[in-house]
């Protein structure tokens, strides 16, 4: 009879205190399609590459923005999401064609940046999620090339690495803003000639650094 009772009062504990864990558990806040714009700094420098002629203090910097999508998968508090991005920039270097410049590639200007990445994130509060992310990212430099008689324009094409960290925040309803920064890596590249013909890959070593704001939707 007292094992009864005992399990009795432990079912009539477990099924008072159910609403309060499912008050406390986040909703699916962060769960789904979502598609957004995003605006920041962006800077771009050589690597520190060993016996390298190009000064690694020398940079380009400017404005990036564009627009990314994202698909996301809420379970408890922990979040797993894809994500793709193309961007443009505004840095540029406007040294002597004829010259390596501060980059080590000319008289250039950044390009479209194509990136496609995972991210895994963690509700620290119900509408507040932070999240680490990482995945490929494509560089385009747009080029104006001097052999000392013509000048040309031409496309490196960089391929490399991106990791970053951020923290979104829901506003309510299905949008949202994010604060985000972001390391990218180029360590291949190939030139394409305007005639459509590229070159084969070859070592590089450039970096770069965003700081970014975002906002979006979810669907």
């Amino acid at each position: 009879m007292r094992t009864i009772v005992l399990a009795a009062a432990s079912l009539t504990t477990l099924a008072l205190a159910t609403p309060a864990f499912a008050q406390d558990a986040p909703d699916k806040t962060f769960d789904g399609p979502r598609a957004g714009v995003i605006l920041g700094y962006d800077r771009m420098q050589p690597g520190q590459v060993p016996n390298s002629n190009i000064d690694d203090s020398n940079s380009a910097s400017g404005l990036t923005y564009g627009g990314d999508l994202g698909y996301d998968v809420q379970s408890g508090r922990w979040v797993f999401g894809a994500e793709g991005e193309v961007t443009g920039s505004t840095a540029k270097v406007t040294n002597n064609p004829s010259a390596a410049g501060a980059l080590g590639y000319g008289r250039m200007k950044a390009g479209r940046d194509l990136y496609a990445g995972v991210r895994v994130g963690y509700a620290v509060a119900p509408r507040t999620l932070l999240y680490a992310k990482g995945g490929y990212s494509n560089q385009r430099l747009d080029l104006v090339a001097s052999n000392g008689t013509t000048e040309t324009g031409q496309h490196f094409n960089l391929d490399g690495w991106r990791a970053g960290a951020g923290l979104e925040q829901s506003l309510g309803g299905k949008a949202y803003a994010k604060l985000e920064y972001r390391y990218s890596n180029y360590d291949k590249a190939r030139l394409e000639y305007p005639n459509g013909a590229n070159t084969n890959n070859f070592s590089v070593d450039t970096d770069r650094h965003q700081i970014v704001a975002g906002l979006g939707i979810r669907f």
